[in-house]
């Protein structure tokens, strides 16, 4: 082996490991965000049982939202001044902007359960559990970028899953709002079930971001 192949591989395998670094750093910071979000996501549950109250769940709230703020400000940063990402830094963009749209509505859906919502809000804990369930299969997929990226697809369908459970409960549970009175609870019970669906789609588009970054970065 001549010295400069030896220097063109030791440089190889230098870059890869950069690149392996840079690629954790930046998965674990996506990892971060989905989990901020999902706390978001059980903090509006415990509401919905009962297990905390509207008024400090917001207060909450607003401790969970300036955390998910700080973890996407921070990948935001990291993605500007790492030499290598596991995918397309326009996609991780999309990607953290998703997830932070879900926070954004999960926020949303808390503060209006505290200014205007039924007393009864049973009817949102199974579409949060759907939630839940998604950000869980999205943090897999999250994982698997590195180390195991033929099975993200896996994960990512189970994500759309979770999201098409939430569309059929939300639609279920609106049907069932309509088929009594036409009450102020039940106008308010709509706003609430159209913000649970507006979750869903947004944790859907998440999904559909980290699906087409891995599939051009398969090509």
């Amino acid at each position: 082996m001549s010295g400069a192949d030896g220097r063109a591989r030791r440089f190889l395998r230098a870059w890869d490991d950069v690149r392996g670094r840079s690629g954790r750093r930046v998965v674990d910071l996506v990892r971060h965000q989905v989990a901020v979000v999902r706390a978001g996501a059980v903090l509006a549950r415990s509401t919905a049982t009962g297990e905390i109250e509207r008024s400090a769940a917001r207060t909450q709230m607003a401790e969970v939202e300036h955390e998910g703020d700080a973890a996407r400000g921070e990948l935001v940063r990291v993605l500007r001044r790492v030499l290598a990402t596991p995918v397309d830094r326009e996609d991780l963009f999309r990607i953290s902007r998703s997830i932070d749209d879900v926070l954004d509505h999960l926020r949303d859906y808390v503060r209006e359960t505290d200014l205007f919502g039924p007393e009864d809000l049973g009817f949102a804990v199974e579409p949060l559990q759907a939630v839940i369930d998604g950000l869980d299969e999205l943090e897999t997929a999250v994982l698997k970028m590195i180390e195991d990226p033929g099975s993200v697809t896996v994960a990512v369908l189970a994500t759309r899953k979770a999201c098409s459970r939430v569309r059929q409960l939300y639609q279920t549970r609106l049907t069932e709002l309509f088929t009594g009175p036409l009450e102020m609870d039940t106008l308010r019970g709509r706003e609430l079930l159209s913000r649970l669906d507006a979750v869903g789609r947004r944790l859907g588009e998440a999904a559909d971001a980290l699906a087409d970054a891995m599939l051009k970065r398969s090509h």
